[in-house]
């Protein structure tokens, strides 16, 4: 549970507008909020390995918008017909015929079930 508090704190009561808007667009604005979502994790007491992945890992996947090709992919667990082309859903991942307020939520459930996933396997086994 402490570090679900703690990744929301870095994610978002941490994250400025500029951020936000910027980190996919610049490595500037995605490497500072890489290090200050980070920041927090400190009081976990991660090893410095384990820092360094939650830290950096979290800069490529939301400087690279990596959530939307992951969210793309799970279209290829739906039979061939149903299939989507990249065209057809490079905004968010899911199709353009997906309501945005749906499509901008699956999104952010991907990313932050990513950041989990990895946060909770750098703090266990790093």
């Amino acid at each position: 549970m402490t570090q679900l508090i703690v990744h929301l704190i870095g994610d978002y009561l941490l994250q400025s507008s500029w951020m936000a808007y910027n980190k996919t667009k610049n490595s500037l604005a995605a490497f500072t909020h890489a290090v200050v979502y980070s920041l927090p994790f400190l009081l976990l007491d991660p090893s410095l390995k384990a820092w360094s992945v939650i830290c950096g890992t979290h800069f490529i996947i939301d400087r690279l918008a990596l959530a939307k090709y992951i969210a793309y992919i799970k279209n290829y667990l739906s039979p061939p017909s149903q299939w989507l082309k990249w065209v057809d859903c490079s905004r968010t991942g899911y199709s353009n015929n997906t309501p945005d307020i749906l499509a901008i939520w699956l999104l952010i459930i991907t990313d932050n079930t990513i950041h989990l996933i990895i946060n909770f396997l750098s703090l266990k086994y790093l």
